[in-house]
């Protein structure tokens, strides 16, 4: 007889959290929620594009072009939703917006899509996550990871070896012989999008492109490097969902930028409840996940404490017996 398998959002239900009802109610989709805070978001753009504009000549360029790459990189938790389809209600509008961020963002869609089932299924198992980002070894390493040079030279190889027709065994880890064409192309299609931007850029002699999206892209993109830390890093390599992953506390602000991804824990209990539920999600689960009340800085505090001594490694080994 096949045994009843206990997921965690499973046992939260027969554990009384929330009930089957409640959690179908959660899950009701709509794209009215994410149009607008798609709205509000080229709301926040345009301003930040306005001071770039009224610092042209000054050397208050560069911190708006910063704010400006800080929205742009946020981008990634709209595409994060669309690879869920859980952004709008329909799906076509997941796969459009999901596209149009990973070009604005230079992360392909499809790509990321089949990458990051695997994330949730193997979620903090070393060896078989595919974006397990590990504790640092040091203060330098965290420090290394958050300028993001790693990170790019890791997203433009992975293009590059795609577009040539190549994949290695990591890519291979997460994907089938069907859906390796569909990344091969997707890749060359971004390599030949970017060369036309910069090819018509040069021909008709604009920079916009560079002041107002490339250049923020780059400045922006340590802080999504320090924001991905706090959501599974400093916890332990388990198989456990209250203990291998964070929800942290942050501002409204904050929230709204990151697509409620703060709750982190919450969407990794049920990650078919879409953005707009999961401030609902997190009060039903109050006691069955790990909450990082100070925000994102306690979770790095979190994690510097780990990497200076002050508290024990997540990742060290258990002592026997």
């Amino acid at each position: 007889m096949a045994q009843d398998v206990r997921t965690p959002i499973t046992q939260a239900m027969q554990e009384g959290a929330l009930t089957r009802r409640e959690l179908k109610a959660l899950m009701v989709r709509s794209d009215r929620p994410a149009l607008i805070r798609v709205a509000g978001f080229g709301l926040a753009l345009a301003v930040t594009s306005g001071l770039i504009w009224l610092a042209w000549e000054s050397w208050l360029i560069w911190p708006a072009m910063f704010l400006q790459g800080v929205l742009i990189v946020h981008l990634f938790s709209l595409q994060h939703e669309c690879v869920h389809y859980t952004a709008f209600k329909t799906r076509r509008l997941n796969d459009v917006f999901g596209n149009l961020c990973g070009y604005a963002i230079i992360l392909p869609f499809q790509q990321f899509r089949y990458e990051h089932c695997n994330h949730h299924t193997y979620t903090q198992l070393k060896g078989r996550d595919p974006e397990l980002i590990e504790l640092p070894i040091s203060v330098w390493t965290y420090l290394w990871y958050i300028s993001s040079v790693p990170y790019w030279r890791n997203k433009f190889s992975q293009i590059a070896r795609n577009a040539s027709g190549r994949l290695n065994d990591e890519d291979r880890s997460f994907l089938s012989r069907h859906e390796a064409p569909v990344i091969i192309r997707e890749a060359r299609l971004m390599v030949a999008f970017y060369a036309v931007v910069l090819l018509v850029a040069v021909a008709m002699g604009w920079t916009w492109p560079l002041w107002f999206w490339i250049l923020p892209l780059f400045l922006g993109e340590p802080v999504m490097r320090a924001i991905r830390l706090t959501e599974h890093v400093g916890r332990p390599n388990v198989d456990d969902m209250k203990e291998n992953t964070r929800t942290s506390l942050v501002t409204r602000p904050m929230q709204f930028l990151c697509w409620n991804m703060n709750y982190h824990a919450e969407h990794h209990y049920a990650a078919s409840v879409p953005f707009h539920a999961l401030p609902a999600l997190h009060e039903k689960l109050r006691g069955y996940v790990y909450v990082e009340k100070r925000g994102y800085l306690g979770a790095h505090l979190d994690i510097l404490a780990q990497l200076v001594g002050r508290k024990p490694r997540s990742d060290a080994p258990k002592p026997a017996g």
